[in-house]
């Protein structure tokens, strides 16, 4: 009988003491799971593979996140312009296709109406030659069938005014030579549908070119009093021909025409990839 309280008491003791060291490890590997999770500082992360080896990484210093306004400044000032145009067109679809399951139909479409609307008309508040330089003018003319009209796929609308102002500016920057040559166009066209401001255009031209003769043949350069003189009403019996022929009425109407037809060719064409020259060369 001794012998037998004398077993189960150790037996007892034995079962207590497995426990107690169980529950001790199981402390231990919740503590260091804790602390796996919660790394500090520069402190080496510690993670179990599915073979139960265990593998020590280090802190990677140079992880670091840049911000978007900084991101997309380097890409604009470097010559990436058409990767924000994507980017934001992407960013701007996936959140109004999300925003629609939510809201009705008709509300979706009124909003959708009103904020191209108001998109469209952004687009005459913007000054597009924010960005030109001369440099730009100084470039060779992209060709106009395959860089400046592009193919159905080139256009799209512009979805914030953000995007717009963006694209404006750049595609006037690329594009400065071809609408230039677009108003002298133009201007040819207003003059050819009003030929009184054709023949005014002509008469100031043959004056300056009579005045031009008659300085060399009387050799007004010796008299600068006279040849001042001669200068200023000859100008103003340009500007009398000239209102009276209504060439300013053309210059309007080619002015308008082409700053119409750049805001909207600017605003609707995707930016694209530009050939990128190596700066400090001439081209």
């Amino acid at each position: 009988m001794i012998l037998f309280i004398f077993h189960t008491l150790c037996t007892t003791n034995i079962i207590q003491g497995k426990t107690f060291i169980l529950s001790t490890k199981q402390t231990k590997i919740t503590s260091s799971s804790q602390k796996s999770q919660n790394p500090k500082p520069n402190q080496k992360v510690a993670g179990r593979t599915r073979e139960g080896i265990t593998m020590v990484f280090t802190s990677n210093p140079l992880s670091l996140s840049v911000p978007d306004p900084f991101f997309e400044s380097w890409l604009r000032d470097n010559g990436y312009p058409e990767i924000i145009d994507q980017h934001t067109s992407t960013a701007i679809t996936t959140s109004s296709a999300a925003t629609a399951d939510a809201a009705s139909i008709t509300n979706g479409f009124f909003i959708s109406l009103f904020s191209r609307i108001f998109t469209l008309f952004s687009l005459f508040t913007i000054n597009p030659f924010s960005k030109l330089t001369n440099d730009d003018l100084a470039s060779q003319t992209p060709p106009w069938t395959t860089s400046f009209f592009g193919s159905s796929e080139s256009y799209s609308f512009p979805l914030s005014v953000s995007q717009a102002r963006m694209r404006v500016q750049e595609n006037v920057k690329r594009y400065a030579r071809n609408y230039a040559t677009l108003f002298v166009l133009f201007f040819a066209c207003s003059l050819y549908r009003m030929p009184l401001a054709l023949v005014g255009l002509m008469s100031c031209l043959a004056l300056w070119d009579v005045f031009k003769f008659c300085s060399e043949r009387w050799g007004l350069d010796q008299y600068p009093i006279v040849r001042q003189c001669l200068i200023r009403v000859a100008q103003c019996v340009a500007a009398v021909i000239l209102i009276c022929s209504n060439v300013q009425m053309a210059i309007f109407c080619a002015l308008t025409v082409s700053y119409a037809g750049m805001i909207l060719h600017a605003g609707f064409r995707k930016l694209t990839s530009a050939k990128q020259t190596p700066r400090g060369r001439s081209k």
